[in-house]
């Protein structure tokens, strides 16, 4: 059977990564090795480790380069043709690989798949608006508006990330969002309509907690997207729509705020974009 690495980064996460890797050493299929990545972490994140440091692959970067670079290092690292992700603060059930495992046996042709997710806000659990509900297969274009893949819920295959590169390291947030546009503008990404993760959210150290005007960061990954000029004629009208659409709101919000000079540059971004790639051949 094909066997898995699981690619688990963390910073400052000592209380909640043990319970992370053993829902991973608690699955049914066994087939796996788990790498864990100390992204510079200073509250004593190895020491926790003692009791599992058998069971896994520990690395540690010196200082804290984001979970980017945490995440690439594992996969850099990994040995085995599928690859999960787990952030340290989510926790999977317990028939999670064994799921989709049995999904890629019966769809060999798929590249990646994702489950649904329990979420639980500041210890409450929520049901996530509909705005956030998971398409699958064809997901490029609801996913230009926001990100509709969970690193903890994916599982693909190590020959897609051959194919589309890895994380963004020059991405401090939305990174996920830059990979899963770039996967899915070639591949469909499918959902298995079961909830086998648990997210925790709504607490101060997590990234989107920490970050202001997320939407930088989208724009960013789709002016890459659209340079990169590997979309259909569809996908690069929807793209340039929500670019603009983003740009819009993005730099009003900075002109309103004084920001003059970088209020201007988003706005005019889009048609300057569109000017360039309306010149290349």
């Amino acid at each position: 059977m094909t066997a898995v690495s699981v690619i688990i980064p963390t910073y400052n996460r000592a209380r909640k990564l043990l319970r992370a890797i053993s829902s991973v050493l608690y699955q049914t299929f066994i087939d796996y090795e788990v790498i864990v990545v100390d992204d510079g972490s200073s509250d004593g994140t190895a020491a926790c480790l003692g009791p599992v440091m058998g069971h896994i692959k520990y690395l540690r970067h010196p200082d804290n380069r984001g979970v980017s670079a945490a995440r690439n290092k594992g996969i850099k690292a990994s040995r085995y043709p599928i690859i999960a992700f787990l952030d340290s603060d989510d926790y999977w059930l317990p028939k999670k690989l064994s799921t989709q495992m049995d999904f890629f046996k019966r769809n060999p042709e798929a590249v990646a798949c994702q489950t649904e997710e329990i979420w639980i806000r500041k210890g409450l659990r929520v049901n996530p608006r509909k705005r956030h509900l998971k398409p699958s297969g064809e997901i490029f274009v609801p996913s230009l508006k926001l990100c509709l893949v969970s690193p903890s819920t994916v599982v693909l295959k190590r020959s897609l990330l051959d194919e589309v590169g890895l994380f963004d390291e020059d991405l401090p947030a939305c990174e996920d969002y830059d990979l899963w546009l770039r996967i899915s503008c070639r591949y469909p990404i499918h959902l298995i309509p079961r909830r086998l993760v648990v997210k925790e959210g709504g607490y101060p150290d997590q990234l989107s907690s920490n970050l202001k005007g997320l939407d930088l960061f989208r724009i960013k990954a789709l002016v890459k997207l659209l340079r990169g000029r590997q979309l259909t004629d569809a996908q690069l009208q929807a793209t340039l729509q929500e670019l603009t659409l983003k740009c819009q709101i993005y730099g009003s919000g900075c002109l309103k705020r004084g920001k003059k000079e970088e209020g201007a540059h988003y706005l005019r971004l889009p048609e300057d974009l569109k000017h360039a790639l309306s010149e290349r051949p």
